[in-house]
Parts: C-alpha cells; sequence; structure tokens
C-alpha cells in the first residue's frame, strides 16, 4: 500500500523513504481509512468484507493492526460476507431501505471507526483506535447523510419505486470507493469531493423535480 502510494505521488518507494515514519504511519493509512469510512457510510458491511479479504491475503500490501488481526479471521471473513449479502439485497426493499438507513447513522460510523482505526500499524492500541474515530465516524457519518437525502428524495419523486435503482448505484459507488481507497489512497480525498458533488446535485435535482411537474 505504501508504495503504491509513492509511485502515484511520482517518485515511487524513495519518494516514501523521503518522506519518513510519518507518512508511512499515519498519511497513508489515515487516507486509505478515509476512502473505507466513505464507502461505510453508504454500505456498513461491504467495505469491510473488502478490507478483511485484503489483509487475510495481503492484497494492494494492506496490514491490519495487533487489536484488529480477528478481523480475517474465517469466521469474521463468513459473518462479513452474510452481512453484506444480507444488506444487499433488504436494501433492494421499499421502506426497509429508509430503516436500514436511519439504523446506518449509528452503525455506519462505528464500522468506519473499526475500519479505520484498524489500519494503524506500530502505534498505541488507544492512539490508533482515537485516530480510526477521528477519520471514520464523521466521514461515515456524513456520507451516510447523503444517503439518507438522496433515498428521501427518491422516496418523495418516485414513491419508492425509483429505490431499487438508486440503491445499485451507491452498491457501485461503495465498492469502488473502497477499491479506490485500497489501490490509490493518495487519490481518495479528490475522489471524494467529487462524488459528494454528483450526490448532492443528484439529491438536489430530485428534489425539484415535483416541482417541475407541477409547473
Amino acid at each position: 500500500m505504501i508504495e503504491q502510494a509513492g509511485e502515484v505521488l511520482g517518485g515511487g518507494t524513495a519518494a516514501v523513504d523521503g518522506l519518513g515514519a510519518p507518512f508511512q504511519v499515519w498519511v497513508v493509512p489515515a487516507l486509505l481509512g478515509l476512502g473505507l469510512a466513505a464507502s461505510t457510510g453508504l454500505r456498513t458491511f461491504l467495505p469491510l468484507l473488502m478490507l478483511a479479504l485484503a489483509a487475510r491475503f495481503g492484497w494492494f500490501g494492506v496490514e491490519l493492526n495487533e487489536q484488529m488481526q480477528w478481523l480475517h479471521s474465517d469466521a469474521a471473513v463468513a459473518a462479513l460476507g452474510v452481512a453484506a449479502a444480507v444488506e444487499f439485497t433488504a436494501d433492494k426493499i421499499p421502506v426497509v431501505d429508509n430503516a436500514l438507513s436511519g439504523i446506518g447513522l449509528v452503525v455506519r460510523p462505528l464500522a468506519a471507526a473499526l475500519a479505520a482505526g484498524s489500519l494503524f500499524v506500530g502505534v498505541d492500541p488507544l492512539l490508533a483506535a482515537v485516530a480510526g474515530i477521528i477519520v471514520g465516524a464523521p466521514t461515515a457519518l456524513a456520507f451516510n447523510a447523503a444517503q439518507g437525502g438522496l433515498r428521501l428524495a427518491s422516496t418523495a419523486t418516485t414513491g419508492g419505486l425509483g429505490n431499487p435503482v438508486v440503491s445499485l448505484s451507491e452498491d457501485v459507488l461503495a465498492f469502488l470507493t473502497a477499491l479506490l481507497a485500497l489501490l490509490a489512497p493518495v487519490l481518495v480525498p479528490v475522489f471524494l469531493v467529487i462524488l459528494a458533488v454528483v450526490v448532492f446535485r443528484t439529491a438536489r435535482r430530485l428534489r425539484r423535480l415535483p416541482e417541475r411537474q407541477s409547473a
């Protein structure tokens, strides 16, 4: 993960070495955690499943700190897989999808803090947990709130019939956001700004649709 970040910055591994320990210990994990937290704001379990699989098989150079090694155990991966499948299906059901979004206001920031905190390797466990909360919780909360606004706008304009399409779009966005974070953490801030603008504009257009129809 660190070598990939250095290559994106244009200097390869040498550039990372030049930036020193703070970059390796804090910056890259924070950027990766930021991307996973944003993805978690849209889907609770899919980003955790992707993180667990990446750590389990050593993909993208992802490592978890000692306290979070259980996340890529057989039981955890199986449980996350089932939970992600259930969430994917349930979110396509009208009314249930809005309930999941409401529950997500509590669950998703916790999941995001867990994911982000697990990435700070070689630091004090308390500092890792605090960093995970700072990076993960507000980001997931913001994206979950944006998702809730988009879902309410879709419900108001389509009577809930368009919600499965919106939900499927969120599945794709959650997957791509988590994948980008794993592949190129340094690109996460730019991508999240673009994603936030797209979500905001889409929700605003959906809210204005009834006014245009009545006019």
